[in-house]
């Protein structure tokens, strides 16, 4: 039988809640397609400061080496607000996709039939579906370029820079255009050229790229467009490809239109396969030990996970089955209303659901 190593970082708030019945469904999922899993605990972000003062201990970075994936909860919470910016939990979630040179971010946005209702979009702007991949560069640009704090003139001032090479871009580009060719072969980059350098640099590169794949229909866009567009009309879009920051914004405006934050998982990759899977929400501290978080976007990031990096694509074809099916006889509160025709249930009894229904 063939065993998987798989790194568990719970993280803050709810993460030991949804990554608990994760990995419940990931074991569920291990017994009818015939495979193991080693599951090996770690901590990152606040969790990591209480424990060992640091958001990211190198323990926690050999362990995931180690990995044959990573499954991750979420980090942060007011308890640590009054860390040091270099010390903040979510540095440790930055430092670990920078120390497994995870580069690339898969955010799918996908509207499930039964939550059609919960779009806040009309029904006639959606139309039958909406399934975008949004591919974002997750290691380079703003977030990561200098960032500084001092006095300019005689008077406070703060700057951060942006910064792209030609290797990122091609890097990022070839994964966007590797998904858009096994989807519908349409693929959108996303920038802001007609004021960015950065942004010149990345319109130009793509564009060249597009000539080793003549399969692929490739556009460009102004980000501030994109925002309008995705809107307007998601169904134009295929697959997104953008910067760091301006992937992180579109992402989540990406996530709002499919009804909820809560059931949108995502894939960080790195080289050969090996990636991180997260669900894009955060830790919701107000909630957290409540037992009415909702599990789906965490169980979706295992299907992602079976799919990218471990290659079960059978198994994660179920899971992504059954959470649709789940979700026409039960709601978490998130994703609850009284007209749903739907119970309303805890996060645990939608894991159960979901294993039951695997």
């Amino acid at each position: 039988m063939k065993s998987y190593q798989i790194a568990v970082l719970e993280g803050d708030g709810i993460g030991p809640e949804i990554v608990g019945e994760a990995v419940k469904v990931l074991k569920k999922a291990g017994e009818r397609f015939g495979f193991n899993v080693e599951l090996t605990r770690a901590l990152l972000g606040g969790a990591a400061i209480d424990e060992t003062g640091v958001p990211l201990p190198e323990e926690t970075v050999t362990v995931c080496k180690a990995a044959d994936a990573v499954l991750l909860g979420a980090v942060g919470g007011p308890k640590w607000d009054s860390q040091p910016g270099a010390n903040r939990p979510e540095k440790g979630l930055l430092g670990i996709r920078k120390a497994l040179n995870l580069y690339a971010n898969l955010r799918p946005a996908v509207i499930f039939a039964p939550l059609r209702d919960a779009s806040p979009l009309k029904p006639e702007i959606i139309g039958e579906s909406m399934d975008i991949l949004i591919v974002r560069e997750l290691t380079g640009g703003i977030y990561f370029g200098e960032h500084t704090t001092g006095e300019e003139n005689g008077v406070p001032a703060a700057w951060d820079v942006e910064k792209y090479s030609l290797p990122e871009i091609e890097r990022i580009a070839r994964v966007a255009f590797a998904m858009a060719q096994k989807r519908n072969k349409r693929l959108c980059s996303v920038d802001k050229s007609n004021v960015l350098d950065t942004s010149r640099l990345w319109r130009k590169t793509v564009t060249e790229m597009a000539k080793e794949y003549p399969d692929v229909e490739v556009t460009h866009m102004y980000v501030d467009n994109c925002a309008m567009q995705l809107v307007r009309n998601p169904a134009q879009f295929d697959v997104i490809v953008t910067s760091n920051m301006f992937g992180d914004i579109l992402s989540d405006e990406a996530s709002m239109i499919s009804g909820s934050i809560g059931m949108l998982a995502s894939a960080s990759l790195g080289d050969s396969g090996f990636g991180l899977y997260e669900p894009i929400h955060g830790s919701a501290p107000d909630i957290a030990g409540q037992n009415v978080a909702n599990p789906l976007a965490t169980i979706l990031s295992v299907a992602m996970m079976l799919r990218y990096s471990l290659d079960e694509p059978a198994a994660a074809d179920a899971i992504e089955a059954a959470c649709a099916k789940a979700l026409e006889t039960a709601r978490t509160p998130d994703i609850y209303t009284p007209d749903c025709g739907a119970a309303k249930v805890t996060c645990t009894e939608m894991g159960d659901l979901v294993t039951k229904l695997l």
